[in-house]
């Protein structure tokens, strides 16, 4: 096994040939096997073990186990301990889950407070295959059916080849120490209930059953690979960005068939999973929207519009007599000046003496209203912007000019009648908004 390990490495992984990493070690004979083939490669790495405190003494022996490991092959040595149950109390989470969490957040940390690039897990074959199954029994795709990947930016799983019977069989000959968790036995866990129910009779079935899955696999990968050159190459076709949101015509995405799979290739990745309701908003009214975690996607007329989410806290700048610039959140350039000059959009120019300190430059509030220069009467802002066909996202993002209570300019759009020049102005106010 170690020689197919050192071709597996040069031809797969040469980046742990180059670098340090940090090596995941439970004390599992997976994780042991993994650490005396990195340290016979003579690759350049540390030990990294989480005590989870879940089985008494047997999580201390583990513990010992993998120090003395790391001391036995020279290397660093990285421990903590968590309280996991007090963990799956706060966050209402599973053994597993919990587990899970706790201890890639630590990689993570120790990973970047040593400049370390690389986490490396002892992940093998019969993972694979029983990641394959518990994916099949819930309901998946191709990506669920493609197996544990070898590679994900920051890890790797150079054991993905190998099965168990071929670690246990290399432990056993090199006289390796290890230690069994006696919870891996326990059958109310599903994967363990695959493991010892199900894998078996699979391999019953054909005498070279983990290989030939594992060719499937790596065909399944490769068709994904196509799949997804496809959907970028569509996306980037389709797709807009302006000013942070990226927009895609409806009619565009009726057109594409099966019209429910480009969905959910064009937005899995943002978080969203309520599919139906994402189909849902091609048919129905505007202003309708789907939030994941950290992104919405609203419906405006006939576009969809992705957006990442934003912290709503009500944040107001001022600006001060004799400021003459505002920087942030928009750039705004305040000067006296002695008589009208360039027009456009982006300036305006206001009566001094009708301005009152500091001004406040802030978002739409709920009644808010302004009096549109050049007509008579107020109007609402809501009704300005729905007049604008400005839609959800424009809206939010639209900053207001405030002089007081008393909106001067809603900034780019339309100037309030009530500070506009007079032929009684004395002092002229020139405000331009900067790109």
């Amino acid at each position: 096994m170690l020689n197919q390990f050192k071709t597996h490495i040069e031809k797969f992984f040469p980046h742990l040939q180059e670098g340090k990493f940090i090596l995941a070690c439970s004390g599992g004979v997976d994780s042991v096997v993994l650490a005396h083939l990195c340290a016979s490669c003579k690759m350049d790495f540390s030990i990294a073990h989480c005590n989870f405190n879940l089985r008494g003494e047997e999580s201390d022996k583990d513990e010992e186990l993998v120090r003395g490991l790391a001391k036995h092959l020279d290397r660093d040595f990285y421990v903590t301990h968590f309280d996991t149950i007090g963990y799956i109390a706060r966050h209402k989470t599973n053994v597993q889950l919990a587990a899970r969490e706790l201890r890639y957040t630590w990689f993570s940390k120790i990973m970047k407070d040593n400049d370390i690039k690389t986490l490396v897990t002892a992940h093998h074959a019969n993972d694979s295959l029983e990641t394959f199954l518990i994916n099949l029994s819930r309901g998946t795709g191709i990506e669920g059916l493609s197996g544990i990947p070898s590679h994900t930016h920051n890890l790797s799983r150079p054991l993905l080849q190998f099965s168990r019977a071929d670690i246990l069989s290399y432990a056993q000959e090199n006289g390796l120490d290890w230690r069994e968790d006696a919870s891996n036995e326990n059958t109310k866990y599903l994967r363990n209930n695959i493991r010892h129910n199900i894998v078996p009779k699979l391999m019953e079935l054909h005498p070279n059953f983990l290989d030939n899955f594992l060719k499937t696999q790596e065909y399944l990968g490769q068709t994904q690979q196509l799949s997804l050159y496809h959907i970028n190459q569509i996306r980037d076709n389709i797709f807009i960005k302006e000013d942070g949101v990226e927009k895609v015509g409806v009619a565009t995405l009726l057109a594409l068939s099966p019209t429910k799979a480009y969905l959910y290739y064009f937005f899995k990745d943002y978080g969203f999973t309520q599919w139906e309701d994402i189909y849902g908003l091609l048919t129905t009214i505007s202003g309708k929207e789907v939030h994941s975690a950290t992104h919405r996607l609203l419906k405006n007329r006939e576009f969809l519009m992705l957006k990442p989410k934003e912290k709503k806290d009500v944040v107001e700048y001022s600006i001060h007599e004799g400021q003459n610039n505002l920087g942030h959140p928009i750039k705004l350039e305040l000067m006296e000046v002695d008589a009208l000059g360039e027009t456009s959009q982006n300036i305006l120019y206001v009566d001094k003496e009708t301005l009152k300190y500091p001004l406040i430059v802030r978002k739409c509030k709920k009644g808010d209203y302004f009096y549109p220069l050049g007509m008579k009467g107020r109007k609402k802002v809501s009704k300005f912007f729905k007049d604008q066909k400005m839609d959800i996202f424009s809206k939010e993002n639209q900053w207001l000019l405030c002089s007081a209570n008393d909106i001067v300019w809603i900034i780019g759009k339309r100037a309030d009648d009530r500070f506009k020049i007079t032929p009684k102005t004395k002092n002229i106010i020139k405000i331009s908004l900067l790109q």
